[in-house]
């Protein structure tokens, strides 16, 4: 039995827990929180990120408590639509969203089934290329494999001497969650997912992930001093949205700002020790897809590294797969955020280009053309 030791129990790092078990490893997953837990916010799952919920059988559990928008809206300043999109089995791929603690909470689940190991107020610090994960607390853990999934300022990475290209891109957003009305959990606007867009760099995005929770994202220009202000400032956003006023001022002084970043590495992985999720491969959130690459890669990794003995080639091997298309989904996203490609409230962000990762066969889960290729060829 080869064993894996977990820095981080982000999306990432539980979905890489449960694949890892699923194929026969000891798994010991660090939290260095008091518990597991999920910034409260809502989260776009697309069809890729179904798949391999799936694979890791935490998908039951997840649909449980969530939302199937019917259409999504573009909408200017004034409340006029500027575009209409519909997703589901025509478009390749459905448009699931949910609260981030939901999601966790799947994962949670379904790790913990698996017979995952989870330690909490368990803090890494580092790790050596050899397999050694080392923790706050002096103690060094010895590992056929070590995974860092400990976010965008991982200590795990930064141990390593990994070259590192962090981009702030100058945009960010404060996010939160509302309760739902009555009239909007019975409405076709109230059911929809509506991306807001003023003259400017403001742009409020009205998220239904379930029949309670109405997720709310205010992104801004970093320059924008008034529009990133918290508590959120409801006559400034009124200004540049009036048709949103009764749902602005519902808002209270819950939510935070968040830079957006980009950050790239050169190498996913140095010896016995691998990078998974924004401490690899951060992006903006234009495509919603920051959390499924993060689980495709999780899955991939588990994939990769199991199917056969010789630990360092699999991982080489993962990367040089699984590296195109998260860089692809960064790059473009990127340039959603920036507006250096077609503006989403101009009809035409959801091209075939945005939508490749979303329509994506994640390695590891049913369906992957790669892998029943290799399971034709060695019957």
């Amino acid at each position: 039995m080869r064993h894996v030791e977990i820095a981080g129990a982000g999306f990432a790092g539980m979905t890489a827990a449960i694949a890892f078990a699923q194929r026969g490893w000891s798994v010991r997953l660090h939290e260095r929180a008091a518990e597991p837990r999920a910034f409260g916010a809502g989260i776009f799952i697309w069809e890729n990120g179904l798949r391999v919920l799936k694979a890791v059988g935490a998908l039951e559990v997840a649909m449980q408590n969530m939302h199937e928008a019917p259409n999504y809206w573009a909408r200017d300043q004034h409340g006029g639509i500027v575009g209409e999109y519909f997703f589901g089995p025509e478009a390749g791929t459905r448009m699931i969203t949910m609260t981030r603690q939901n999601l966790h909470m799947a994962l949670l689940d379904a790790a913990l089934k698996s017979g995952v190991e989870l330690q909490c107020n368990s803090e890494a610090i580092g790790a050596d290329p050899s397999g050694v994960l080392h923790m706050a607390d002096g103690r060094a853990l010895e590992a056929d494999l070590v995974v860092a999934t400990d976010g965008v300022n991982s200590k795990v990475r930064d141990s390593l001497g990994l070259r590192v290209t962090r981009e702030q891109v100058g945009h960010g957003a404060v996010r939160l969650l509302l309760r739902r009305t009555e009239e909007e959990v019975n409405s076709i606007e109230g059911n929809a997912v509506i991306f807001n867009r003023d003259a400017g760099t403001r742009r409020l995005l009205q998220v239904p992930c379930d029949k309670e929770n109405l997720y709310l994202c205010f992104s801004t220009s970093a320059a924008d001093e008034a529009g990133r202000q918290l508590p959120v400032r409801k006559d400034v956003w009124t200004q540049s949205f009036p048709h949103l006023r009764a749902l602005l001022e519902r808002v209270g002084e819950q939510g935070r700002f968040d830079l957006f970043e980009v950050s790239k590495l050169d190498s996913w992985s140095k010896g016995r020790v691998a990078i998974v999720g924004d401490a690899a491969h951060s992006m903006t959130p234009a495509l919603g897809q920051g959390a499924g690459c993060a689980m495709m890669n999780a899955l991939s990794l588990a994939t990769h590294v199991s199917a056969g003995t010789d630990l360092e080639y699999g991982l080489r091997n993962w990367e040089s797969l699984e590296r195109p298309l998260t860089e692809h989904t960064q790059d473009y996203a990127l340039q959603l955020t920036l507006g250096s490609v077609a503006a989403s409230a101009g009809g035409t962000k959801w091209t075939p280009e945005a939508m490749r990762t979303a329509v994506h066969v994640p390695t590891g889960s049913v369906g992957n053309p790669s892998e029943q290729k290799e399971t034709q060829a060695c019957m």
